[in-house]
């Protein structure tokens, strides 16, 4: 079995790799019947000659590849017909802008596997860049705060190396007293949770949040049951939840009237009540002032979050009465931070950590007949078609959605 580490060829270009050298050298003494090699590429945030330090090839052509392992997805015409590919495809959520991605894998006899459809036998996510996403959107919502109050000033994540590094500098921050809600309960929330822990943020219950005042910082940890409720005000479990959003409503003003600094890493499904609109955000006890969007869903569930910002321009205000955009130091405007792509901003560790999450999960399967059903789970496209679970993609792939 012959692996090729794949060159990321999209723009804005992305540092990130599914495997460090650290983490191939590992794979290949436990299945000495591996073999990785490496595109060469000039951005990674691994340099070519790291890898040859390690004795791993690198190399210009992959054409003798089994298996090519990138992040994001791969240009039609980059794609080398009769392979397995792994990557983010951006396709299982029949995103029009990448339509015309999966037709060609279809018509280039192509097995995708999408990073996203790696699942365990329960359904859950095994891979994913989540905890970094919630590591760089806890501290570009502090970053932001400081921009905006010129209280602090910390410099962008992504001229730092390692979550330790942004630690330090979250450490050395001096700012008034916060009360910051945490929404989710997953590696982005976690992730998330990690940064206010180390920076020793007292962790307060619900219900002291909401009925207590607090002369120093504190934040809350909230899931969905917290800021949704049944409408026929029954108390079940986070699974009814998830089954029947829509017997739920929106629970969250209780915490928009005492919450400063709001940071979103929950996940939101289709049906899910909002968790605040855009009429919300005008009541007169709305007091949020600072929004670390790290969910990322536009004109979704958070109703300031009108657009995605940029690693290059990670903040916008938004005015509540106007419902516009303004500039973030407006003194009535809700402080935006909406980056989508946040775990590009700490390619090292990000790398790292997705490395030994692939290397655990998805590099055994294919050496020990996939006895749990992983790769069969996971695979879009097989023999120029797509795989039974994946066949809700047809009318995706045929033009009619």
């Amino acid at each position: 079995m012959k692996f090729g580490i794949l060159k990321e060829r999209k723009t804005p270009p992305d540092r990130r790799v599914v495997l460090s050298p650290n983490k191939i050298v590992t794979l290949q003494q436990q299945f000495p019947k591996a073999q990785v090699v490496v595109e060469s590429s000039e951005i990674r945030v691994f340099k070519d000659s790291e890898y040859q330090k390690n004795k791993i090839e690198v190399t210009h052509n992959l054409l003798d590849c089994d298996v090519l392992l990138g992040v994001k997805e791969v240009p039609i015409d980059a794609l080398i017909e009769n392979k397995k590919y792994f990557f983010f495809s951006h396709t299982i959520k029949k995103q029009p802008y990448n339509r015309a991605l999966l037709q060609a894998v279809i018509a280039k006899n192509i097995e995708l596997y999408d990073h996203e459809t790696i699942i365990d036998q329960q359904g859950a996510r095994l891979i994913g860049f989540g905890r970094y996403a919630g590591i760089v959107g806890a501290y570009n919502g502090f970053r932001a705060i400081g921009l905006a109050t010129e209280q602090f000033s910390l410099p962008k994540a992504e001229t730092l190396e390692r979550q330790e590094d942004l630690i330090h500098e979250l450490k050395r921050c001096k700012f008034n007293p916060l009360k910051i809600l945490l929404t989710g309960n997953g590696k982005v929330a976690y992730g998330a949770k990690e940064m206010l822990d180390a920076m020793d943020i007292q962790e307060v219950s619900v219900e002291d949040y909401i009925n207590k005042d607090y002369d120093k910082t504190v934040y809350c940890l909230a899931d969905v049951l917290d800021y949704n409720k049944r409408k026929d005000k029954k108390i079940i479990d986070n699974f009814d939840f998830y089954k029947h959003p829509e017997e739920y409503e929106s629970n969250f003003m209780r915490f928009a009237k005492v919450t400063d600094f709001f940071i979103a890493g929950h996940f939101y499904g289709d049906g899910a009540p909002y968790l605040f609109t855009k009429d919300d955000a005008k009541h007169p006890l709305f007091k949020i002032k600072y929004v670390a969007d790290i969910s990322c869903d536009i004109n979704g569930p958070i109703g300031s979050t009108i657009r995605a910002s940029t690693i290059k321009d990670p903040i916008y205000g938004y005015h509540p009465k106007t419902e516009s955009e303004v500039d973030f130091k407006n003194e009535e405007a809700i402080v935006v931070m909406a980056v989508d792509n946040l775990p590009c901003e700490l390619p090292k560790d990000a790398s790292e950590g997705f490395g030994h999450m692939f290397l655990e999960n998805v590099i055994p399967a294919f050496f020990n007949g996939d006895k749990e059903g992983i790769l069969s789970r996971a695979k879009m496209t097989e023999n120029g078609k797509l795989t039974p679970r994946f066949m809700y993609l047809q009318d995706y792939i045929d033009g009619n959605k």
